[in-house]
């Protein structure tokens, strides 16, 4: 987060309504493209955008600088945002496309650009490195949002044994992110 960004979050958390627009043009194609790029529906992009600004606004949502960048963590909070809005409406599971990194937005540098689809590119090859049991349950519960329950029941698979494959996968991927290995064949 740049310094100008930090100081507009801590404006904005003390009640800073200026600081708040400026965040809110800084960020409000990137987030309304992403949601349409997860959903493909203008109306649920403009009622995600809504609410994450009103979760930001309300201190709902808290930034730590310390567990990464402010956009990394507004473009989360608006995919988790989304992904409650459509249960809550009972639509269909969210279809993400395999490419997930970021529209790029006017305004970001090229360095975040860059840094952005490497980390992407890092995160498609560790999910290629998991077994197929794995991909699968990413797959469900990250990309198109089921619950561990609705997977399980989606997969005729017991609850526990759902746990176990995310749990196992996260292991795999944290393992291929942190040293640069990692895969099915650890354990």
């Amino acid at each position: 987060m740049s310094n100008k960004d930090l100081g507009l979050y801590h404006q904005m958390m003390d009640g800073d309504k200026k600081a708040l627009e400026s965040i809110y043009d800084k960020y409000e194609k990137l987030l309304y493209s992403f949601v349409i790029k997860l959903s493909g529906d203008q109306t649920l992009a403009e009622e995600v955008l809504q609410e994450v600004f009103i979760k930001l606004w309300t201190n709902k949502a808290t930034y730590d600088e310390t567990k990464g960048k402010f956009s990394s963590w507004i473009v989360t909070i608006t995919r988790y945002t989304a992904i409650d809005i459509i249960r809550k409406n009972k639509n269909q599971t969210v279809a993400l496309e395999e490419e997930t990194d970021l529209p790029e937005q006017v305004g970001d540098s090229t360095e975040d650009i860059v840094e952005w689809k490497e980390q992407g590119d890092k995160i498609r090859k560790a999910v290629k490195e998991l077994s197929n049991e794995q991909k699968q349950m990413v797959d469900l519960f990250y990309f198109k949002g089921l619950s561990q329950q609705e997977i399980a029941n989606q997969c005729d698979l017991p609850l526990g044994t759902v746990k176990g494959r995310i749990r196992l996968a996260l292991k795999h991927l944290k393992t291929h992110l942190t040293n640069g290995k990692g895969g099915v064949n650890d354990a």
